[in-house]
């Protein structure tokens, strides 16, 4: 093959050149006996003309289809005046043909590949090769490769070695479900595909590779989300003999160096958020900073108003009412938007959405409009309006019930409503939450926030005596509502790994049984050591300003966890099952 050129790098550098281009005919017109091709690769589009004059070509040309593959040769020339696009890198230019072979023929393909038509996405999954032809889909996986690249030099440059490891280990408890794979050898037992390399980064430390990365592929058997899959990839971290601080620093100038070398973005601070801040304004852990709303917390003023679904939940343990002001919000939100958050917020739990429209403030009670005002007296409402300054025109929406349904419904709602009247004061807006409980009640035990290896922030095992009000030294780091990174500090002695273990209701026997390997290995002089994990595939959904994570995987999984292309899963052979020793059930 002579290719002298892709078509997205010819420019006017390149005039009165013969270029030799190879690619996918995206588009044919014939204007009145000259036959132009946009001819299309990875790089870009490059329009080919030919003309009558040359018989056989032009032949040749007329055969031709969209999506045919073809070679072309010519000389580069400046469009004629009138005629350049200004929306192609090459559209200043063209090729005059001189020479022109058909190296594949096409179908109909099973939808036009540009920007005018609209296709479903269960179609472009079930054709994924055609809709990876799409230049946007080429933009992305190009951004994706350039993006992991930069990873590497960044990580490398900083010592750390790229060190794999294994696809098949045993099944441990880290939160979400295994995939497992079945033995033929070692009949009715398991392996499990990995969550996260987390065990044997750990051991590395051990091992001495005190400075280790890995882009990796893990596997989650969970309920799917558009920025979720089952199989997805991290950019794995771990490094010794440093804190968490000095992660944090890395971390950031990772993140740094990405997006400056690849977008010309510069971020230049990360702010610090402990985890209970974050859901005391925000009623989240990831909160989008772009939406400058947050939360006011009137449980105070709440206890010992008249209004029971506000008084209950105020002086329930586990209870909260908050306020969220929407400024000028009357003159934005009309009755049916009103009802439909209010039906918005029911799919988080709540069971109707509260406000009070603060039409004129200056006339007291009359100046109010709200379902809920005749159940307020006006001492609890003035108080209410103070606590979050309220003025003309604001409208005040109000959660109220068990502090997690509470924060799932306004917190939703206060992203909704930042997403719909484009409340955003930044492009961009990094975050680092931290101080994470280290536990959180399970069914009937504690459960680790994190994982069980995460290190509490303590400086005696007793202080593991009070597990519901310890902190962790973990740390997450959150982009625009989204958590790009999360990371800790492991644990690297042996008794106090022994004691979260007990704490988690493993008890000694099951913590050898699984994790005997890693107890051990902590006894034989384990360092301090810990890291963060990014997930690539949500960093490079949001590079590309796309939010639908399918959409920067090349072959990813439907919401249902299928394939379309290859139609997987899919039954296996009887033999095949009757070789693992496995026989499926009614």
């Amino acid at each position: 093959m002579d290719r002298t050129n892709y078509t997205g790098t010819v420019t006017e550098k390149n005039i009165d050149e013969t270029v030799t281009i190879y690619g996918w005919v995206h588009r044919r017109r014939d204007h009145g006996g000259v036959i132009f091709l946009d001819v299309r690769d990875r790089t870009g589009l490059l329009q080919v003309v030919f003309q009558p004059e040359l018989a056989e070509i032009f032949k040749t040309a007329e055969r031709i289809r969209n999506e045919y593959v073809i070679k072309a040769q010519g000389k580069v020339r400046l469009r004629p005046e009138g005629q350049a696009n200004a929306n192609l890198n090459t559209g200043k230019i063209e090729v005059i043909g001189t020479e022109l072979t058909i190296l594949n023929e096409s179908i109909t393909p099973a939808f036009m590949l540009d920007d005018y038509h609209q296709v479903s996405e269960e179609v472009r999954l079930k054709h994924r090769y055609l809709d990876l032809r799409r230049p946007d889909m080429q933009k992305r996986i190009v951004l994706r490769s350039i993006t992991t690249r930069e990873v590497r030099s960044y990580l490398e440059n900083l010592g750390f070695l790229d060190i794999e490891t294994p696809m098949m280990t045993r099944a441990t408890p880290e939160g979400a479900r295994d995939y497992l794979v079945p033995s033929r050898v070692h009949k009715g037992t398991f392996y499990a595909l990995p969550q996260s390399p987390q065990l044997f980064k750990q051991l590395l430390m051990v091992s001495g590779f005190d400075r280790y990365y890995q882009i990796v592929r893990c596997f989650r058997d969970e309920d799917l989300r558009a920025d979720r899959q089952p199989e997805f990839t991290q950019i794995d971290i771990e490094a010794s003999f440093i804190d968490q601080e000095w992660i944090m620093t890395m971390a950031e100038g990772l993140m740094k160096t990405v997006f400056k070398n690849i977008l010309n973005i510069s971020f230049d601070t990360f702010p610090r958020m402990p985890y209970s801040e974050a859901m005391y304004f925000y009623g989240s852990d990831k909160p989008d900073l772009r939406i400058p709303l947050k939360f006011t917390d009137i449980s105070a003023i709440a206890k010992d108003c008249s209004f029971k679904v506000f008084s209950d939940a105020a002086n329930d343990k586990y209870g909260r009412v908050v306020a969220l002001k929407l400024p000028k919000g009357c003159d934005t939100l009309s009755r049916k938007m009103l009802d439909d958050y209010g039906a918005f917020v029911g799919n988080y739990g709540a069971k109707g959405l509260a406000y009070i429209k603060v039409n004129d403030k200056a006339l007291g009670l009359e100046g109010l409009q709200s379902p809920i005002i005749k159940f307020l007296d006006e001492a609890t409402v003035n108080k209410i309006l103070e606590s979050v300054d309220a003025q003309s025109g604001d409208i005040i929406f109000f959660g109220a019930g068990h502090k997690d349904v509470v924060n799932a419904s306004i917190g939703a709602l206060r992203i909704k409503l930042g997403h719909d009247l484009k409340l955003f004061t930044c492009e961009w807006a990094p975050l680092w939450v931290t101080d994470f409980p280290m536990f959180e009640k399970g069914e009937g035990r504690w459960a680790a926030v994190h994982h069980p290896f995460t290190a509490p922030n303590i400086k005696s095992l007793d202080e593991l005596n009070d597990p519901e009000n310890l902190t962790a030294h973990a740390y997450d780091i959150v982009l625009n509502g989204y958590e790009v990174g999360g990371g800790s500090i492991r644990i690297h002695d042996q008794s106090m790994q022994q004691k979260v273990f007990e704490l988690l209701g493993i008890n000694q026997e099951e913590a050898e049984a699984k994790f005997g390997f890693l107890l051990n290995a902590l006894k034989c002089g384990a360092p301090p050591h810990g890291g963060i994990a990014f997930g690539l595939d949500r960093l490079v959904m949001l590079m590309t300003n796309t939010n639908n994570i399918r959409d920067v995987i090349a072959f990813p999984k439907t919401q249902s966890a299928q394939c379309l292309l290859t139609e997987a899963p899919a039954a296996v052979d009887v033999k095949q099952l009757l070789d693992l020793g496995i026989k499926i059930g009614k």
